[in-house]
């Protein structure tokens, strides 16, 4: 019987440690634990969105963003959607990522634009400048974007991640409020089942009531799953405000959609709108708590 060279032993041997890698890294996949929220990480997205500028409509830094959305919505597998077009005389991008095809159908929205002018400012010599947006803008954002990297890879049911244009310009000369939202909805041809909002979610004393707009029995299913977790103290009973955000064109046309938003900020509007403002506890509590409504839906749930 001849011999087997010493090149031919070599490929064997490497043929073989190659075959164990790639074994290793499918047991690893199977065993491994789900991903879960990561409330540092999310903390990170709001500073570096506040470190690229005010991502007022057209800015660099408005487009820097874009693209920093779309990247992190394709690296983790989502397929992604530029929706733009005209609403009220404005050019307005909407992002989307989408994931599964079966009912029911979520949508998990957030704007990612922030206001042109700080015109709540305490010092009136600042009215006309930019707001950072780190609580209202950059944490909506910054709870999808965690999402999107830790959902299931292939969910029982189809999920949308929609980056909303143009929702806080009202106001303001030529804009309106919510026009990012309102185009979106315009461009439906079949709708959803249910709607979530995030907004204004990283506030260092959160406090998030049940806004008076939103479907009382959606916001009932979040809030009882935010309360298994534990988070009676920032997921309250109480009635909240009436809201004019992103969910109200879902209402409108009798979709169920809740608004997630703690307005009780006193930055709101103001140049010091800042990370230093957000917490990423916060943070933590609404994404778990979305995580847990998305990946386990109870019996009661209004889709």
């Amino acid at each position: 019987m001849p011999k087997k060279s010493p090149r031919f032993r070599l490929f064997l041997t490497v043929l073989l440690i190659a075959g164990i890698l790639v074994i290793g890294r499918l047991i690893l996949n199977i065993t491994q634990p789900p991903l879960v929220f990561n409330a540092q990480r999310a903390y990170r997205d709001v500073q570096d969105q506040v470190a690229l500028g005010a991502r007022t409509p057209g800015s660099p830094a408005y487009i820097a963003l874009q693209d920093y959305i779309v990247k992190t919505l394709q690296t983790n597998d989502w397929m992604v959607e530029t929706q733009s077009g005209n609403y009220a005389g404005k050019t307005l991008v909407n992002l989307i990522g989408k994931r599964g095809n079966q009912r029911p159908w979520i949508i998990l929205g957030a704007h990612y634009d922030s206001r042109l002018l700080a015109d709540r400012d305490p010092n009136s010599e600042l009215r006309n400048q930019p707001v950072p947006g780190a609580n209202d803008g950059a944490s909506g954002v910054a709870i999808l974007l965690e999402l999107a990297r830790t959902l299931p890879r292939d969910p029982d049911k189809e999920i949308w991640l929609v980056f909303f244009d143009a929702e806080d310009q009202g106001e303001i000369s030529g804009w309106e409020w919510i026009m990012g939202s309102r185009y979106f909805v315009s461009q439906l041809e079949r709708h959803p089942d249910a709607v979530v909002i995030v907004d204004m979610v990283g506030d260092t004393n959160l406090r998030i009531p049940k806004e008076r707009n939103s479907n009382p029995q959606l916001t009932q299913e979040i809030w009882s799953i935010a309360h298994e977790l534990g988070y009676q103290e920032y997921f309250i009973d109480a009635e909240g405000l009436a809201i004019l955000d992103d969910h109200v064109p879902f209402l409108e046309l009798s979709i169920p959609a809740v608004d997630v938003i703690d307005f009780d900020y006193p930055y709101w509007h103001t140049t010091h709108d800042l990370p230093d403002k957000v917490s990423p506890y916060s943070l933590e509590i609404v994404g778990r708590t979305l995580y847990h409504w998305i990946t386990y839906p109870r019996s009661t749930a209004p889709y």
